[in-house]
């Protein structure tokens, strides 16, 4: 999937040391979100990055390295591995990648930044959380797991959309059960600082597609 038309103009720090940019993305008609995560050295590892002028990103740090939480999050990083002359590292198996990525790789494995990947299939086999431990918070990126419109709770996209709607609510829940969270970085949506972990749950708990929702 080719990358948007629109390019973000502005730069939003979530928490220290963590940024978000996003576009109205044309291709899905909704909105798109990207992330910058600066190590304490002064790296900069890009996470399904989007369109965004260069001269933004550049005062975060060196930017180092970008990571893509799926296949169909490509995006711009092709772009930004070419101008920034920096590795890609995809999850091992990601379908429909238009070029080679410089590394791969699968659950449990430590990425560049801090990051660490946590597999979490449902609205694509082979969709991974990123998660970051930044003391005292921990921040994950649930890729397209959950959307943020920005108000009240997070939700699930339409099962009509997802590979397997069932394996995604367990994925939420194997979040909850396994990482601590503090704040939630959509790749749809506007980041949850601070009640991250309340946020999953109240997604689970008023469900309205999965196996406990009421019926019609």
């Amino acid at each position: 999937m080719s990358e948007p038309k629109a390019k973000a103009k502005h730069l939003v720090e979530v928490v220290p040391g963590v940024y978000n940019w996003h576009v109205r993305d044309e291709r899905i008609g909704a909105r798109s979100d990207a992330y910058a995560v600066a190590d304490r050295d002064g790296a900069v590892v890009l996470i399904d990055p989007l369109p965004i002028d260069e001269k933004l990103l550049r005062p975060l740090g060196s930017i180092s390295a970008i990571v893509l939480t799926a296949g169909n999050h490509q995006r711009s990083a092709w772009h930004f591995r070419k101008l920034f002359n920096i590795p890609i590292w995809a999850p091992e198996n990601a379908h429909g990648l238009e070029d080679t990525p410089d590394n791969f790789y699968t659950s449990g494995d430590s990425l560049p930044g801090g990051l660490s990947a946590l597999h979490t299939p449902g609205p694509a086999e082979v969709m991974y959380t990123l998660w970051l431990q930044q003391h005292p918070r921990g921040i994950v990126f649930v890729s397209d797991l959950l959307t943020h419109e920005g108000r009240g709770r997070p939700e699930f996209v339409p099962g009509e959309y997802q590979d397997d709607p069932q394996r995604t609510r367990l994925s939420v829940q194997r979040i909850l059960d396994h990482l601590p969270v503090d704040t939630v970085c959509f790749a749809h949506g506007e980041p949850i600082v601070g009640a991250g972990k309340a946020a999953l749950r109240l997604a689970l708990e008023f469900d309205r597609e999965g196996p406990s929702a009421g019926a019609p």
